[in-house]
């Protein structure tokens, strides 16, 4: 496998590579007229977890919280996430 010059191996990210995948809740959220604390209630998470996925700031998602999101706001996981 080839090593990049931190001795890693080359399909490993360095921590501080962008991963590529922008979040849009706040575009279906304000589309469909709903805050972020009610997105919360019918998903069954925190809004803190669903505030961090909005931001941006979030390493990975759940395929349940994915699927749940989705479901409240009727919409496919595309809509949500992007690859730049």
């Amino acid at each position: 496998m080839a090593r990049r010059a931190s001795g890693r191996p080359a399909a490993e990210p360095e921590p501080d590579e962008q991963h590529g995948v922008s979040v849009h809740l706040d575009e279906v959220l304000a589309a469909r007229g709903m805050t972020l604390t009610e997105l919360a209630e019918r998903v069954g998470v925190t809004v803190v977890n669903l505030s961090v996925l909005k931001n941006g700031r979030a390493k990975a998602v759940r395929f349940s919280t994915l699927t749940g999101i989705c479901r409240a706001l009727d919409c496919q996981p595309g809509d949500i996430l992007r690859v730049d």
